[in-house]
């Protein structure tokens, strides 16, 4: 990738510690420490890796598969949830089961932080998906003694919070980054990055490429300002198969947000990769180069949502409140203040129709001045999602280069 000019800044590896197969596909092995035999030498890499730029991102989540060996010291501490006979609970997540972590229980949250501290901080992970968080059964027993169905919806805040007090205690908090799909009241303290959760491979409004846009404005109305999402999607069911098509233009509306990060899916081999030939991974080079480029205006947004609350990815009514237009758009926003972006989420498309407030707009591919008030319907191949800047923003001499890209 990077021969080709990929601009790659980080690696991410879900499976750093182990994977399992299952009816569904490809699954992971739920014990937080390093797999040494799908990962020779993975200790000596990150090292090499970070020198050369590259950081190296993993997995997590609260739970511990039974058959190993950090199930059976959580269980021998009595740091896991109950049922009702007080056995340890054991879930069952599709084919195989796992261990809670009673994150209610002070000795077992601590214990799970120092997991976290010395098998990705101290082995050298930069980041990892905090995933799940969700999925408390509400049929479990905990130590803090508060019915299941009333303390599920706060435990990916307390999880959130596990991950936030590990960073914090190491000092690493700003320099490591962890993203959450799950999340409650309580979470936009601790959670230090969003992303849409498992879309489907495919178009579709309702659970594919599409959806994420409503996903991030919601989720930006709420407090939690930063968002991306799996470059791809990754859920594969039935016939589902992610197209050459759907990768390239989930790479370019991922541009526009504050990460680029791509999965395999829970088929890979079902799907199309980004380095699935020699024109997805220019795609991606030319993509990663506008995000790259747009470095500056990205961090200003951040910094500014760490200030304010105000999020990265907004909808169009924050700054056009008196448009009764923009509170109707599901599937365009604006991306800081001064760029409109529109992603192309439909098969087969090569032109694209959105909304334009009252505003002076210039096209960002072609510098062509548009006024707004109305719809307007331009080219969009691939490689060119409709984005639109503001001529009045100050960082319009920066938005003007990249139609050199």
């Amino acid at each position: 990738m990077r021969e080709h000019g990929v601009k790659v800044s980080g690696i991410w590896a879900q499976d750093w510690e182990g994977r399992r197969i299952t009816s569904f596909g490809k699954r992971l092995m739920w014990n937080w420490r390093w797999d040494s035999e799908l990962y020779p030498a993975l200790d000596k890499r990150i090292a090499q890796w970070k020198n050369e730029g590259v950081r190296f991102l993993g997995y997590i989540n609260p739970y511990v598969a039974i058959e190993k060996e950090l199930y059976a010291e959580a269980a021998e501490k009595g740091y896991l949830t109950k049922d009702y006979n007080g056995n340890d609970y054991q879930v069952e997540f599709g084919e195989f089961y796992a261990g809670v972590v009673d994150l209610t229980k002070p000795a077992a949250y601590d214990w799970y932080k120092d997991v976290i501290k010395k098998n990705l901080i101290e082995f050298g992970l930069d980041g990892w998906m905090a995933d799940f968080g969700e999925y408390l059964p509400t049929d479990t027993v905990m130590d803090n003694g508060v019915d299941a169905e009333i303390m599920h919806n706060a435990w990916p805040a307390l999880w959130a919070k596990c991950n936030y007090d590990a960073l914090t205690e190491t000092g690493k908090l700003g320099e490591i980054l962890f993203f959450m799909r799950a999340g409650y009241t309580g979470s936009q303290k601790y959670s230090v990055m969003m992303w849409a959760g498992d879309q489907n491979v495919d178009w579709s409004l309702d659970d594919g490429l599409a959806s994420v846009i409503p996903a991030a404005l919601s989720l930006a109305m709420t407090g939690h300002g930063l968002h991306h999402s799996d470059i791809g999607g990754y859920t594969t069911l039935f016939d589902m198969k992610r197209s050459k098509e759907l990768l390239m233009r989930w790479c370019e509306f991922c541009a526009f947000t504050p990460l680029m990060r791509t999965h395999e899916g829970n088929r890979p081999d079902d799907n199309w990769q980004f380095d699935g030939d020699i024109d997805t991974i220019r795609q991606f080079a030319r993509m990663t180069h506008v995000f790259a480029a747009l470095k500056p205006y990205i961090r200003q947004a951040v910094s500014l949502n760490s200030q304010s609350g105000l999020p990265v990815m907004r909808p169009l009514f924050l700054h056009y409140e008196n448009d009764a237009h923009t509170y109707h758009l599901k599937y365009q926003y604006l991306f800081g203040r001064d760029l409109l972006v529109a992603p192309v989420y439909e098969e087969g498309r090569t032109d694209w129709t959105l909304y334009l407030p009252e505003d002076n707009w210039i096209n960002l591919w072609t510098g062509e001045p548009h006024g707004g008030g109305g719809e307007v319907t331009l080219p969009a191949p691939i490689g060119r999602p409709p984005v639109f800047y503001r001529a009045s923003s100050e960082w319009a001499e920066l938005f003007a280069s990249l139609r050199a890209l």
